[in-house]
């Protein structure tokens, strides 16, 4: 566990510079990330000394200028108001494909060529072409392993957490973590299906959804969502809502979970009475809820602990890991989060780290509040996950006032 409570003032004004820097670069990523990520694996595969035949040149130039006009388009058909699923499924694979051989064409290209140079292996050509192949060797291999990754159903991820203020009758109280489902252009109803049966064999207290259930209405992705109401908790099952149920009617979500029978948290409380001892179980809209015009959608703490006795131990809901400064002014012990997707495809973490306090894992804030980001339970978009696997998180809270905990 990181340790962060003697760092986060400094942490905090660090990053605001940071966020500002982050929101000008993606004012303009729309029209800059497609051509980056087509021209530069082009340059380097075809265009840094290789000297293919005009034909392979000629060719390999079609098909990089195919994928950079072809996938904004398709993203646009697939994510825009035509909502076309065979355009989302395009667009969004070309996105990984691209985001791949973009991030190993620029390492191998300089690396490998370096250290070929130094080794003196061959004529320049010759290690401009040892480079190409090496490129797509390594993008071939990363793509399928990660479309494998990401497909599959996600390894359990088993931690204690030890919390200062929980009752001795609540030590052992299992807390099944999922999140960022992410239901979408791809038909998942069976890996949903597969997704609840493995979190039932948990045996949880309770079980948590901490929102993006879905990308499309829930309407259209109920098929794929219905199997949410398979899952058993001994005592509560649990939901907020995520920044992207705001971009598909989040009260339909919000709805449908409730007739799948899960109580959405917004912006409110339930008490969790195990051994005599209580846990409060809060939870608040996403963060990004109150721009998106929905009457009644917004992220309100204070309306969350309403009425919460201030000496009980709080667990709180929110997507995005962020929340946790207000969190941690609150005195929260335990936030449960997702959102991040432990960066999905390596090396995005860097720019998720730009706009969030934490990747994945157990961190702490404050003089009392631990943060636990999932890396998500399925992914968004291209369907591949390289360096970031999925998960299914099960936390076994610790009071230190348990032998068990001594």
């Amino acid at each position: 566990m990181t340790d962060t409570s003697d760092t986060r003032p400094a942490d905090s004004e660090a990053q605001a510079p940071r966020r500002s820097r982050l929101r000008r670069v993606m004012r303009y990523l729309p029209l800059i990330a497609p051509v980056l990520l087509w021209a530069v694996p082009c340059g380097v595969l075809l265009y840094a000394g290789q000297h293919w035949p005009l034909p392979v040149t000629l060719a390999g130039t079609a098909l990089f200028v195919l994928g950079l006009v072809g996938m904004p388009l398709a993203m646009g058909r697939g994510h825009g108001r035509r909502q076309q699923d065979w355009a989302a499924i395009v667009g969004d694979t070309l996105l990984g494909a691209s985001w791949v051989l973009f991030t190993w064409s620029v390492l191998l290209g300089i690396l490998l060529r370096l250290a070929l140079t130094v080794a003196d292996v061959g004529e320049s050509q010759d290690r401009a072409r040892i480079v190409t192949w090496a490129v797509l060797g390594t993008t071939a291999v990363l793509l399928a392993w990660g479309y494998a990754e990401a497909r599959r159903v996600p390894r359990v991820r088993r931690l204690d957490v030890r919390l200062p203020r929980l009752g001795a009758g609540l030590d052992g109280t299992r807390v099944a973590l999922i999140t960022d489902t992410h239901y979408g252009p791809l038909d998942r109803a069976r890996w949903s299906a597969r997704v609840c049966e493995t979190v039932n064999t948990l045996e949880a207290d309770l079980v948590c959804h901490t929102g993006d259930i879905a990308d499309g209405t829930a309407e259209r992705r109920r098929a794929q969502a219905v199997p949410l109401g398979t899952v058993r908790a001994t005592q509560a099952r649990v939901y907020v809502t995520g920044n992207h149920e705001y971009y598909s009617e989040a009260q339909g979500w919000v709805d449908l979970m409730s007739e799948l029978g899960w109580e959405p948290l917004r912006n409110r409380h339930l008490l969790l009475e195990r051994g005599g001892d209580t846990l409060v179980v809060a939870g608040v809209d996403d963060v990004t809820a109150e721009s998106s015009g929905l009457a009644g959608h917004r992220a309100n703490l204070a309306a969350a602990l309403t009425g919460a006795d201030p000496d009980l131990p709080v667990l709180l809901l929110a997507h995005q890991p962020k929340f946790v400064d207000r969190a941690a002014a609150a005195g929260i012990d335990l936030q449960l989060s997702g959102h991040t997707h432990g960066g999905q495809i390596w090396p995005f973490h860097h720019l998720v780290r730009l706009d969030q306090p934490a990747l994945a894992g157990l961190s702490r804030h404050g003089t009392r509040t631990h943060l636990y980001t999932s890396r998500g339970t399925g992914f968004w978009g291209p369907p591949f996950r390289v360096f970031a696997p999925s998960e299914i998180t099960l936390l076994v809270l610790r009071s230190p006032h348990s032998p068990t905990s001594a």
